[in-house]
């Protein structure tokens, strides 16, 4: 299979191989430069939010949510 590199330098992945990896709008991929004519693509799965957790594991210091306070005014309409 061949693609294109487009003027913005886009490259569109064939249907075929977009099917067989389940492949979908959003996923992300590391690019790596192998060597003068090899360029590898893959995908990376990270859970939602992993670096937000990370972030918040990795706090020095202990720390707590504070509750909410309830809201009992009506909706406004729209």
């Amino acid at each position: 299979m061949t693609t294109v590199l487009s003027r913005k330098g886009q490259i569109v992945l064939p249907g075929a191989v977009r099917e067989m990896l389940a492949l979908q709008p959003g996923d992300d991929f590391e690019v790596t430069v192998e060597d003068d004519e090899t360029i590898s693509l893959r995908r990376i799965n990270r859970p939602a939010n992993q670096g937000l957790v990370d972030l918040m594991l990795a706090c020095p210091a202990a720390f707590e949510v504070p509750p909410r306070e309830r809201d009992d005014s009506p909706a406004l309409e729209l």
